[in-house]
């Protein structure tokens, strides 16, 4: 790979998250293959040189409660909860950045919240655990979007608030990058509010009482749908590498606006109950956006059964930086 010139200022990376990488099933050579990808996809960032790194993820009933659910939420310090495997400990976030940012937002009109005292889960950390060992010591500032609890964002409004981020990253004078950890297809077994037994609703509401146990629980209970669905025989819907690959064509080649009319209950019904991840894509994209017309780089899609996802991995940058070799 090629080193990108200094000149840039902005750059994307968005992956698929799994905590299935480790222990759930997949065939022959694929977990290699996305290991692969997630090493081209380090050795992007690492020429990109990033003096800023700005990352949409989502959560999933880790940090964020519907005892007060916020659309969109920067956080200004945050902290890894080490869920499935993954580091705990401090986030490195450029408190300045932070605040600088979340104030560019206000001022522009988003009713935003801040956090100084996030947690984030395997959604955010694992990508960059599989890139670099470790999150410590990177410069990101974290921005939250619900995407599993519904009511969420609109594609729109989602597309809105990632062009305002892209306008705050080149206003900094920074090398900065964009980055997107989330989907895409998959239906993890994450209960709804509205058909969930009173327990589950007050856990859903307020958290668990029992942190650790109820952690252990659902990670037992996702290991055992994920060997179910590697044998075909789950309850919930499977990856769809269909409407995957459709996203990743709109996402790649389409215009600026085209996810605005996606519903939802659309993404849902085909995505799966955490298909609404590609939420955090779709800021991501509009942010870089911002630097003019882009190229990207698509290192694997696998429509991976036993580990309830599709994952896709890729960079980009905008046109007048597209000069390396892959």
């Amino acid at each position: 790979m090629n080193s990108l010139p200094k000149s840039g200022r902005l750059a994307l990376a968005c992956a698929s998250h799994s905590p299935l990488m480790e222990k759930g099933e997949c065939e022959g050579g694929v977990r290699e293959t996305i290991l692969a990808a997630f090493r081209s996809l380090a050795g992007f960032i690492d020429d990109f040189g990033a003096d800023l790194i700005i990352q949409f993820s989502p959560d999933h009933f880790n940090s964020f409660f519907y005892n007060m659910m916020p659309t969109f939420c920067v956080g200004i310090s945050a902290e890894s909860i080490g869920d499935w495997g993954t580091a705990t400990g401090p986030l490195s976030v450029p408190v300045t950045d932070a605040e600088e940012l979340a104030g560019a937002l206000i001022a522009e009109g988003f009713d935003i919240t801040t956090s100084r005292r996030m947690t984030v889960d395997h959604g955010f950390v694992q990508i960059w655990e599989q890139m670099f060992g470790s999150f410590s010591g990177l410069p990101i500032i974290p921005i939250f979007i619900n995407c599993i609890a519904p009511p969420s964002p609109t594609t729109r409004r989602v597309r809105e608030i990632g062009e305002a981020v892209g306008r705050f990253a080149l206003g900094t004078g920074k090398r900065v990058l964009i980055v997107s950890s989330g989907g895409l297809s998959h239906d993890p077994p994450i209960p709804r509010l509205a058909t969930s037994s009173p327990d589950v609703r007050a856990q859903l509401i307020d958290g668990p009482t029992s942190i650790a146990a109820a952690r252990q629980e659902r990670e037992k209970r996702t290991l055992a749908v994920s060997h179910e669905a590697s044998r075909g025989s789950a309850s919930i819907l499977p990856v769809s590498e269909q409407w995957d690959r459709q996203f990743l064509n709109s996402f790649r080649f389409g215009k600026s606006d085209i996810f605005d009319t996606m519903q939802y209950d659309h993404i849902v019904r085909e995505g799966g109950r955490a298909g609404p991840e590609v939420l955090c894509w779709i800021a991501a994209l509009a942010a870089l956006r911002v630097g003019g017309a882009i190229h990207t780089d698509l290192y694997c899609y696998e429509a991976i059964q036993g580990w309830l996802s599709g994952m896709a991995i890729l960079s980009g940058v905008n046109e007048e930086e597209s000069v390396r070799d892959i």
